[in-house]
């Protein structure tokens, strides 16, 4: 039977890690307000954009704009956004393993893999994937410029056709316990597939089609990468503020088993001590 002393200081340590927990919660849920606040105004512009610039790609000549041309699918590179710190449950591990799956689905293809956030780095550091860069400590202070600068870091790649295919993986925010990992097509920009029975429709454009996509599509691509990561750092705000909320109450249920214990200890050891009291006054 283990010592008082020593489950006095399981309890100790145990309620220092609660501190510890709650506190964290409480960082992450005070990031969390401005992470979606962020996000929330991003999302509209993000989606409508996508929405427009699809039906128009759909009907103009995939030749009128580099990031319109189809390369084919043989050079692929997988942009993935992971975070920089652990201890938001399965945030990280459920991103690394859909990008293990994608990558495993296209072995017959020419892989990359561009690895935002430290998590993914780490992970796939350690294995035989081909990096083909790496970026972490982005969200200590995430601005616009930064997206602006993978964005189109991503477009010179794919307009020298050093690849063929952009994909982003991510986690989406959905609510504070739920969150959704979202592969998407960066580049080239998707075209919506048209309905043959209905009658073939066209915008008039002002100024030309060619002077509209060379302003809109790369910023289109930056914005889709910009919603990308304020998607990912309210996920994780979110997925950490959850992971520290259960930690928490595991650690009060703990302490409460291991006071429960305690005490059945201790009176043990005084039942013990009359039991010879009694006995040595009887002999």
């Amino acid at each position: 039977m283990p010592a008082l002393i020593d489950i006095r200081r399981r309890i100790r340590s145990v309620k220092n890690t609660q501190q510890i927990t709650k506190a964290m919660k409480m960082v992450s849920a005070a990031k969390l307000r401005r992470a979606q606040e962020a996000m929330f105004a991003a999302r509209p512009y993000a989606r409508k954009m996508t929405e427009v610039l699809r039906s128009l790609a759909s009907r103009a000549n995939p030749e009128s704009h580099p990031l319109l041309r189809e390369h084919g699918d043989r050079k692929i590179l997988l942009v993935l956004i992971t975070a920089d710190k652990g201890l938001c449950g399965g945030f990280n591990a459920n991103l690394i393993r859909t990008a293990q799956r994608f990558l495993d689905e296209r072995k017959d293809k020419e892989l990359g893999l561009d690895l935002l956030g430290r998590k993914g780095r780490d992970f796939f550091r350690k294995r035989r994937y081909p990096i083909q860069s790496e970026r972490v400590g982005l969200f200590a202070s995430l601005h616009f410029s930064l997206a602006q600068s993978i964005a189109q870091s991503l477009m010179e790649r794919f307009v020298s056709g050093e690849v063929d295919q952009i994909f982003l993986l991510y986690n989406e925010f959905k609510s504070v316990i739920q969150q959704r990992v979202v592969v998407e097509r960066l580049l080239p920009i998707e075209r919506l597939s048209l309905d043959p029975t209905e009658p073939a429709l066209d915008y008039l454009y002002e100024p030309a089609p060619g002077a509209i996509f060379a302003e809109l599509l790369p910023k289109h691509v930056e914005v889709q990468v910009w919603r990308a990561l304020l998607e990912s750092i309210a996920a994780e705000h979110g997925a950490r503020m959850a992971a520290m909320d259960a930690a928490t109450n595991n650690a009060g249920d703990m302490i409460d088993r291991l006071t429960l214990y305690m005490n059945k200890v201790r009176q043990a050891a005084i039942t013990k001590e009359i039991i010879e009291v009694v006995s040595g006054a009887g002999a």
